[in-house]
């Protein structure tokens, strides 16, 4: 039990002692005056009477507190519901369009990857016909030159020094 409830308590129980230990001066006549009239009756009973009133008045209040609270409280929850499944479906959404997106730039990278690989090997087949072709002209000019050094030595050869 909470302290202010356990308090509220303790002083209900000290107001019931006080008026049983005092029940025949609670009952006791006296003469009150509302303003337009005069009555006789017990003043104790009168205020016990407003006492046990206020109580119940304010255990009704309390009451309605707490129902306005809950009824508060259960609003504030399905709101927060709803808001966390649109925060869910949105988070979904958002990895359906960054899965979509991932897989078109996939296929963009693949489509460029694969220009790149067909460009790399057109260039290094230009490449290889160019090497080829200088491979082959070098070879036709050392044959040329070996041919003209052969030649050369034959035409020395075959002529006898003169002296």
């Amino acid at each position: 039990m909470k302290l202010h409830s356990l308090l509220l308590l303790i002083i209900l129980a000290l107001i019931a002692a006080f008026a049983a230990l005092n029940w025949g001066v609670f009952l006791a006549p006296t003469e009150l005056w509302f303003g337009f009239t005069s009555v006789q009756m017990p003043l104790g009973l009168l205020m016990l009477g407003l006492l046990v009133f206020i109580t119940v008045l304010f255990l009704v209040y309390v009451v309605y507190l707490q129902g306005s609270v809950l009824l508060e409280a259960r609003r504030h929850s399905r709101a927060l519901q709803t808001n966390r499944e649109l925060a869910d479906r949105a988070e979904a959404s958002r990895f359906t369009e960054l899965r979509a997106f991932l897989e078109t730039e996939s296929t963009k990278q693949a489509t460029l990857n694969g220009e790149a690989k067909a460009t790399v090997l057109a260039r290094i087949d230009q490449l290889e016909h160019d090497f080829r072709l200088f491979t082959e002209q070098s070879g036709n000019t050392l044959a040329a030159y070996i041919g003209e050094l052969e030649d050369r030595l034959e035409k020395i050869t075959t002529f006898p020094p003169v002296r």
